[in-house]
């Protein structure tokens, strides 16, 4: 049941809203963002921990058996008797079979309900269970899903009656808990202390928590099922609406549930929609969980994989537009805070992936129902210019089109591209001047910018020009990754990085081709490739890092410094079909899938189960890091699956009609 690097499997339901229950197959709660229940107040952002976990335990006349345990300072697992589970199954959600020692089993699932705020547990007893009991103890908090929680005199333990059910509200100006049940609720308010996660305290962060608990729900399994519905209620909901009663509630949760759940092409589709979620009137997509919010870098990169190739095209509109309300200057956020507040601009690439994006969604539209809007068109055109725009001119930070029609960008104490590190004053690759992956991302977003106008022709030519003239490295057979570093002419950065790969693949225009194309891939292949993705540096760098470990600073010192990202298998692997051209097209797609895809799509139970890790270590094994739930590295792996390789059978190829001038029928 537990992978082979040792860590505990993870699994996760998310709500549609920002919200999400998550936890570990073992079920002990090993981070701060373990939750039953954690919902946002105003989604995505202003999210709250509500209910934390539970204890339950079975009584039968063999004795009294616990299903689940803790971990309790200085590391006490309690109780230690636990029964652990025979069986857990990820799908369609998560749940954990139990063989108890009195011949009886039990069996307990979990799922969140999508679009609501709402967890559902179930515990369905075998059919040897007369005179069964069934006690289970919820933990409540009622915090900032970053912070950690400790006793007080402020927590209230009383409830109200809500429905057929019973409504906390732990705190003032905090979501209530509602909870709807088809046993009996005693009142025994305690606090439980020092609850340690592991994952924080190997993180170096705080780890330890106090957790309130308000009494004991309590079934009788001689009676059927015991279910347990608990929803937040926003602090503005002052009345307690009516509610219905609990089974009928659960059984249409669940029936909806398995339902929509059914209805998806595959697992990797299905993986796919808990990123998407509601912002405003529209949607954004979710960087990663449990810890990202909304990242404009990350929405629009993973728009192409989680939207356009899983056919999702009406969601990939609504994004595109929830985002345009945020343009500024040229510029769209680099990210919404997880509280609330203003966006932050902090970002060469997010607006210019947007261009892409807008560029992929119309191709994605054409022909398809419903028809995209005249209006909607001529939005998203006004916002690609106004980018554009603000780019030639001149914005934030110092980025702005130079006399070579490349764009510089940067500042000291800035960290304008993905490898966006600071740790206080301490930028750790700034990346100042002209970064290679943002001249790709600039020239692609001029070329998009010629179909709408001829006025960006001038501008690209220049541009590509230049491109050609000044990042090649004849020397190392690669290209620098950046130019004109720290804006000195002709200063270059000559560091073996990954971000060279978008001249060749990830984008619609590739400004490389021939030889140095194929030089590009092969040189990238062997120094950077690894089962999990391209490594952020190379290993021989002096700043090179093997593994991704150790406290914070350590960590951040190691995060674009040789760690390994599965999100860049996508470029990768689409640059290297198309340094193999069109010769036997077939058998390169089928040779990609096997060497690169698959070994990804191995690891989809490895760490968070259904999905793929934000990084693992530069080096053998290869360990999976960071957030284990990561938008953009299961939508690099949808794209490659659906849109760029080829099926392994597929004998012919139609290909789309060409859009914009400066790219060739290969790349539109």
């Amino acid at each position: 049941m537990q992978p082979e690097h040792g860590l505990s499997r993870e699994w996760l339901e998310a709500d549609g809203l920002g919200g999400f229950a998550s936890g570990t197959d073992s079920g002990i709660r090993t981070r701060r963002y373990h939750a039953l229940l954690l919902a946002s107040r105003h989604p995505p952002a202003d999210r709250f921990v509500l209910v934390n976990g539970f204890d339950a335990w079975v009584e039968t006349a063999g004795g009294k058996f616990p299903v689940t345990c803790q971990r309790y300072a200085p590391g006490v697992i309690s109780p230690s008797d636990a029964v652990r589970p025979r069986r857990f199954e990820a799908e369609p959600w998560p749940r954990w079979t139990f063989s108890l020692p009195d011949g009886t089993s039990l069996e307990q699932e979990i799922f969140v309900r999508h679009e609501s705020p709402t967890v559902c547990l179930r515990w369905r007893p075998s059919p040897r269970s007369a005179g069964s009991i069934l006690w289970v103890r919820p933990f409540f908090s009622g915090r900032d899903l970053h912070a950690l929680h400790h006793e007080n005199p402020a927590f209230r333990f009383d409830s109200e009656l809500w429905g057929t059910g019973l409504l906390w509200r732990p705190y003032e100006g905090v979501p209530g808990i509602g909870a709807l049940y088809s046993g009996e609720f005693e009142l025994r308010p305690e606090w439980y202390r020092s609850f340690v996660y592991e994952e924080e305290r190997a993180r170096g962060f705080d780890y330890q928590e106090d957790l309130a608990s308000p009494g004991l729900f309590r079934f009788d399994l001689e009676k059927g099922d015991a279910v347990l519905v608990l929803t937040a209620v926003m602090p503005e909901d002052s009345s307690a609406s009516q509610a219905h009663s609990a089974l009928p509630t659960f059984d249409a949760h669940f029936t909806a549930e398995l339902k929509r759940r059914r209805a998806f092409a595959s697992r990797l589709h299905r993986s796919a929609e808990a990123y998407l979620v509601r912002r405003g009137k529209g949607k954004t997509i979710i960087a990663g969980y449990p810890w990202f919010a909304d990242w404009g870098r990350d929405t629009f990169i993973s728009l192409r994989g989680l939207c356009l190739a899983t056919r999702r095209v009406s969601e990939a509109r609504e994004i595109l537009l929830e985002w345009v309300g945020a343009l500024s200057q040229g510029m769209l956020p680099n990210r919404f805070p997880d509280s609330g507040g203003s966006p932050e601009y902090n970002s060469a690439d997010a607006s210019l992936w947007f261009v892409v994006a807008v560029q992929e969604f119309f191709r994605a539209s054409k022909g398809r129902r419903p028809v995209l809007a005249v209006a909607d068109r001529r939005r998203l055109e006004a916002a690609v210019e106004a980018i554009l725009e603000g780019y030639t001119r001149g914005t934030r930070y110092g980025i702005r089109m130079d006399e070579d029609g490349l764009l510089r960008c940067g500042e000291a104490g800035a960290q304008l591209t993905w490898m966006d590190v600071k740790v206080g004053d301490w930028v750790v690759t700034p990346r100042i001047g002209k970064p290679v992956e943002i001249q790709a991302l600039w020239l692609n977003a001029l070329a998009i910018g010629s179909g709408i106008s001829r006025r960006w022709e001038d501008a690209l030519l220049r541009g590509r020009r230049s491109f050609e003239a000044r990042f090649w490295n004849e020397e190392q057979g690669c290209l620098f990754d950046v130019v004109d570093v720290d804006h000195e002419p002709g200063a270059t950065d000559a560091s073996f990085r990954p971000n060279q790969i978008y001249a060749v693949g990830g984008l619609p225009l590739a400004l490389l081709e021939g030889e140095r194309a194929r030089r590009v891939v092969d040189a990238v292949e062997a120094h950077l490739l690894t089962p999990f993705g391209l490594r952020s540096l190379a290993p021989g760098e002096p700043d090179y890092k093997p593994r991704y470990e150790g406290g914070a600073m350590e960590r951040d010192g190691a995060y674009h410094q040789g760690t390994a990202w599965p999100y860049l298998m996508g470029p990768f692997v689409e640059a290297w079909v198309r340094v193999r051209g069109e010769m036997d097209r077939a058998a390169s797609h089928a040779e990609a899938r096997r060497r690169f895809l698959e070994p990804l799509l191995a690891n989809l139970d490895s760490f968070g189960m259904g999905h793929l890790p934000e990084i693992a270590d530069a080096e053998p094994p290869h360990t999976p890091r960071g957030c284990p739930f990561q938008a953009w590295s299961l939508a690099e792996v949808l794209r490659l699956s659906e849109e760029v390789l080829l099926p392994e059978k597929a004998k012919r190829v139609v290909r789309p009609r060409r859009r914009f001038p400066f790219l060739t029928p290969s790349e539109d």
